[in-house]
């Protein structure tokens, strides 16, 4: 593309031209499925939004069919950090395009009400006829919103908040999918992140598409879609397609052999937060997880909860990595720790796992080995964790309605 050769001409081959590549790749492939009515959102940060219009104007803007630049739609926000020198950097670029000249768009369903100094004008002359008979006045739900949207973004004590860097307001994505599309019409976010876009699609009735590239995220989408949506959470799953998660031990075997360690690392991702019920933190330091590639937690009859420590082995494990995975245990102060591995634990690995004993919870009645081996066969075929994680007692106690009276089935 010869935008591309100019921009390395200015840029050199930078880290920001193989972004802009890496975009410009999707942008297209965007732009070929997206039907013609549909519209096209693109957030982006001041250091690129300008290059990254470039990009748009050249896909959508130069087919032919009608395609066009609506908004650059600043969204303003307040709080954080303000630097002495500089005014401060409040707000995010969403450039809005649309694949032909006939979009959806339903202003009606995004109206906002109108600031004060405009409700006070009131008379037919105040609002004035334009120059026509036509006399003009407040539209009782209120206008349509500018091209500047003040928006709160998440802060730490936002209920919708899930600890996802770079997560969005619902309210923000609710504007947008509310605008530029219909019931029944498909929502498809190409780095869906933690799912804000297909939990507000979900709501607005709005079937979704997410792409993300690491197991974590659409491991945390699936657990939102789970607690926001739990009565409808078994017709979600019946209706949705998993791709690119392993199915069986083919499919296991492929994403634990890939070369490079990122994708490897998916790999332990999926096996950990599969096992848990995508409830389990992932240790995601390279090099600095001292053995333990996962854990999570479950309640006790203490101030402190109780831990289970992961370890996910793909190759070849023998007696050795018993005695590892019970020393890094001590080490966490875990009360469990847990190997997920391919092969079947040979019954040295076995008898060593025995000698460490077992532990039992203290309310449950509920005893167990405290060094258990799981294949990936038994997670492909179902097996899950058996005790009941942190999160899972408390929206059982929050089901309830009544925290302290569930407080004795912990």
């Amino acid at each position: 593309m010869a935008l591309i050769r100019g921009l390395e001409q200015v840029l050199g081959r930078s880290d920001l031209l193989a972004y802009l590549v890496h975009m410009t790749l999707r942008i297209v492939e965007i732009h070929r499925v997206l039907k013609p009515t549909g519209s096209f959102y693109l957030h982006c940060d001041p250091t690129a939004s300008h290059y990254l219009k470039l990009v748009c104007d050249s896909v959508f803007c130069a087919d032919g069919n009608g395609g066009d630049f609506q908004n650059e739609i600043a969204w303003c926000y307040t709080g954080g950090g303000r630097s002495a020198e500089t005014f401060a950097n409040k707000h995010d670029i969403i450039l809005w395009y649309t694949k032909s000249n006939h979009w959806t768009f339903n202003a009606n369903s995004v109206r906002v009400p109108y600031n004060l100094d405009t409700t006070k004008r009131t008379s037919a002359k105040s609002w004035g006829s334009h120059g026509s008979d036509k006399q003009y006045g407040p539209n009782p739900d209120g206008k349509i919103p500018e091209d500047w949207w003040q928006i709160s973004p998440i802060n730490s004590q936002a209920k919708e908040r899930l600890g996802y860097p770079t997560q969005k307001p619902e309210a923000l994505l609710e504007r947008i999918i509310k605008a530029s599309s219909n019931e029944g019409d498909v929502v498809l976010d190409a780095y869906c992140g933690c799912g804000t876009t297909v939990a507000v699609a979900q709501r607005l009735g709005r079937r979704w598409i997410g792409i993300d590239i690491t197991y974590q995220s659409i491991s945390l989408i699936l657990k939102r879609l789970e607690d926001r949506y739990p009565d409808e959470w078994p017709a979600i799953q019946n209706e949705m397609l998993l791709d690119g998660v392993p199915k069986d031990i083919e499919s296991a075997k492929a994403l634990a052999q890939r070369r490079d360690d990122k994708t490897r690392k998916e790999f332990e991702k999926w096996a950990v937060l599969t096992y848990c019920n995508n409830q389990a933190r992932i240790n995601d330091k390279k090099g600095a997880d001292g053995g333990i590639d996962g854990e999570t937690y479950f309640l006790t009859d203490k101030a402190e909860n109780g831990k289970v420590v992961f370890q996910v082995k793909s190759g070849t494990v023998h007696r050795s990595a018993i005695a590892t995975l019970n020393h890094d245990r001590s080490r966490e102060g875990a009360e469990i720790g847990i190997l997920i591995t391919f092969g079947k634990p040979t019954k040295p690995m076995i008898n060593e796992a025995r000698q460490v004993g077992k532990y039992r919870h203290p309310v449950l009645d509920w005893e167990g080995d405290r060094i258990q081996i799981i294949t990936v066969e038994e997670l492909i075929n179902g097996r899950r964790i058996d005790l009941p994680t942190v999160r899972q007692l408390v929206k059982r106690a929050d089901a309830y309605g009544d925290s302290d009276k569930q407080q004795p089935l912990l």
